[in-house]
């Protein structure tokens, strides 16, 4: 695969392991659709600046969305899990914060009874 190819891959597969779509990836990057769909493809690659902002927001790094290891590399559901919870966490208000982390310490408090 080219290199431009590996990063679109692991693109696609980062936010689909967190649920988002591409654009809502794109939003939380700040970029257009159509200027994000573009690195999906492999049409166009990203600045330096802009891979840092996709990584943060898809939780990641530069190195494993460059990486051809981390199209191998199957993660376990829990840390898949974790990954989503702290996606939606960075772009949340401190209310939201603050009203999900409640519901968590509800459900943790439900489930242990």
């Amino acid at each position: 695969m080219f290199r431009m190819e590996i990063f679109a891959a692991n693109l696609r597969r980062r936010a689909q392991e967190l649920g988002l779509s591409n654009a809502e990836v794109a939003r939380r990057v700040g970029l257009s659709e159509r200027r994000y769909a573009h690195y999906v493809s492999g049409r166009n690659e990203p600045d330096l600046a802009m891979l840092l902002k996709i990584a943060g927001v898809l939780n990641s790094t530069p190195d494993l969305l460059l990486s051809l290891d981390a199209q191998d590399t199957e993660r376990d559901r829990r840390a898949v899990l974790i990954d989503r919870l702290n996606a939606a966490a960075a772009v949340m208000t401190d209310d939201d914060l603050q009203a999900a982390v409640a519901q968590a310490e509800a459900v943790i408090a439900i489930r242990r009874k």
